[in-house]
């Protein structure tokens, strides 16, 4: 079964917020280093790929451990360019060239460091145990309260949400962070969708989990949370 398990890390070259974004140190680490890192960890997973249309990252990647089979369309490395799109292609691409028909698909983020491996190996877990189950990932408990505009008014997301109680007794709700950890049944990517309807949460409420890196700010803030949590 770990051989019919493919991890894709989407890691383009592009970044308009902080270029070369991927090959940034974080704790003397490029930040493509550690979702590698951490798929190899789980110990569930056949083929690690990083999905790429730069070349400094696709031989940093394979410095790490992934294999970097093919180069990413340029057309699909913009900066209007989907996940979903990025998946798809990587699993039927890699599909052709290996000649294998995965059962399980792992997505793991570059910018997303703050995951608990165990994710990955529950993810796995619950989809070969139900068989219903299309996609499992990890999401944040919060107990804040949302607001979207609509008609030109701002309203609620949740009715629930007007009333105001403690924080340890009122409703929550889930943050979905698929980039720290998604499984899902390739059938799923083939198609083009990240995650189906019928989902398992892993759910946490650690607060580095939110911290994810876009800009300069963003790495100098993951830098120093990183070593404050993992350096003691």
């Amino acid at each position: 079964m770990k051989n019919k398990t493919l991890c894709v890390i989407l890691a383009r070259g592009g970044s308009k917020g902080l270029k070369k974004k991927n090959l940034r140190l974080i704790n003397g680490k490029p930040l493509i280093y550690y979702p590698i890192l951490h798929a190899k960890k789980s110990g569930v997973i056949g083929h690690i790929i990083v999905s790429t249309d730069d070349e400094k990252i696709a031989n940093s990647a394979k410095i790490f451990g992934a294999k970097v089979p093919f180069m990413r369309p340029k057309k699909l490395a913009g900066d209007l360019s989907t996940t979903e799109e990025g998946l798809k292609h990587a699993i039927l691409t890699y599909e052709k060239i290996t000649g294998i028909k995965f059962e399980y698909c792992v997505f793991l983020g570059a910018t997303d460091l703050f995951r608990d491996v165990k994710w990955i190996k529950r993810g796995i877990k619950i989809l070969k145990k139900n068989k219903k189950i299309e996609s499992v990932f990890s999401g944040h408990i919060t107990h804040k309260n949302f607001w979207e505009k609509k008609n030109n008014k701002w309203v609620r997301l949740k009715s629930w949400m007007k009333k105001y109680s403690s924080r340890q007794v009122r409703q929550k709700i889930i943050r979905e962070d698929t980039a720290l950890a998604c499984v899902s049944k390739a059938s799923l990517w083939r198609k083009g969708k990240r995650i189906g309807d019928n989902v398992e949460i892993i759910t946490n409420n650690d607060s580095y989990t939110g911290l994810e890196i876009h800009d300069m700010n963003d790495l100098k803030l993951v830098n120093a949370a990183y070593k404050l949590r993992f350096n003691k």
